[in-house]
C-alpha cells in the first residue's frame, strides 16, 4: 500500500471557504466539515475531462459534486457524465450543471468519488448511514477506480469499531423477523439490531428503493468480513449490507496536519 502525506505549511495552507491558497504562519483549527471539504477537493484532482463519474452521497461527497460542477462552469473540465448514487445527489448534480446518465447506458465507469462512515487499515469500508448503500454499491462496483474521501475520525481498527451503525437494507415485509435473524447471526459479537426511524415522527426510514434499514451495532469484532458478508446476503429479506469490501482503490484522509493519500 503506497502512502503519501501532504502537509499544509505556510502558503500551502488552504482556505477551505474558497479553496484558494493563502499565506498564514499561524496554525488553523479546522472543523470536521472543513476537513471533509479538503479531502473532497483533493479527490476531484483525479477527475479528467471525458470521464464517466460515479457521484457519491453524503456530507463529504456533496463537496466533491459541488467542486466538479464548479470546474465544469469554469471550463476546466469538459464532457463529464455523472452517475448519481441517490435521488439527493441526482438533484444536487443537476443544480450544479453536471450532465447525468445511468448504469444501463454506461455499465463501466472511469471513477467514483464517495465518502465512508468507517475505514479499516485494509481500505474496507462501512457505508450507508445516509441510507444510500445499495445504489452506492451498484455504482462503485462498476468503476475502474474508487476514491474514498474521509476525515480522520472515520478511521477504525476493524469494521464496526466505532460503535456506530453498520446498515443492512431489507424489504419491509416482516422486518422484525429479519432484524431478529440478523441479531442472532452476530450474537457472539454483542449485536444489537435496530430499525432506522425518522427522529421527527418515529416513522421507519425508507430508502430510495422503498426498503427499510436495520442498523447493526457491535460490541466486538465480527471476525472474517467476507464470511459475515456472505451470511448476511444469504438471509432471505436482505437486499444489501453496508460493508464495502475490497472495493476502494484510493483513500484520501484529511486531518489537522494535512491530507494523507493511500493507494491500494
Amino acid at each position: 500500500m503506497a502512502l503519501a502525506h501532504l502537509q499544509f505549511i505556510g502558503s500551502d495552507k488552504p482556505n477551505v471557504d474558497s479553496c484558494q491558497m493563502v499565506s498564514s504562519p499561524s496554525p488553523v483549527i479546522l472543523t470536521q466539515d472543513e476537513l471533509k471539504k479538503i479531502a473532497a477537493y483533493k479527490a476531484v484532482e483525479f477527475v479528467e475531462s471525458g470521464m464517466v463519474l460515479g457521484l457519491g452521497t453524503g456530507s463529504t461527497a456533496c463537496h466533491a459534486v459541488a467542486r466538479i460542477g464548479e470546474l465544469l462552469k469554469q471550463g476546466k473540465l469538459k464532457n463529464i457524465v455523472g452517475i448519481p448514487t441517490s435521488k439527493k445527489t441526482h438533484e444536487q448534480a443537476i443544480s450544479v450543471g453536471i450532465p447525468l446518465s445511468d448504469l444501463d447506458t454506461y455499465p463501466i465507469l472511469d471513477l467514483a468519488i464517495d465518502g465512508a462512515d468507517e475505514v479499516d487499515p485494509y481500505l474496507n469500508l462501512v457505508k450507508g448511514r445516509g441510507g444510500s448503500l445499495l445504489r452506492e454499491k451498484m455504482v462503485e462496483s462498476a468503476c475502474k477506480k474508487f476514491v474514498v474521501i474521509v476525515d480522520e475520525t472515520k478511521l477504525v481498527k476493524h469494521l464496526g469499531g466505532s460503535g456506530l451503525a453498520m446498515p443492512v437494507e431489507i424489504v419491509p415485509f416482516c422486518w422484525k423477523f429479519t432484524a431478529e435473524r440478523l441479531r442472532m447471526m452476530f450474537m457472539d459479537a454483542g449485536c444489537v439490531a435496530k430499525l432506522r426511524r425518522f427522529s421527527e415522527n418515529g416513522e421507519p426510514f425508507v430508502t430510495d428503493n422503498g426498503n427499510y434499514i436495520i442498523d447493526l451495532y457491535f460490541e466486538k469484532d465480527i471476525g472474517d468480513l467476507k464470511v459475515a458478508s456472505d451470511e448476511i446476503l444469504r438471509l432471505a429479506g436482505v437486499v444489501e449490507h453496508g460493508m464495502f469490501l475490497d472495493m476502494a482503490t484510493t483513500l484520501i484522509v484529511a486531518g489537522e496536519l494535512g491530507v494523507t493519500v493511500k493507494n491500494k
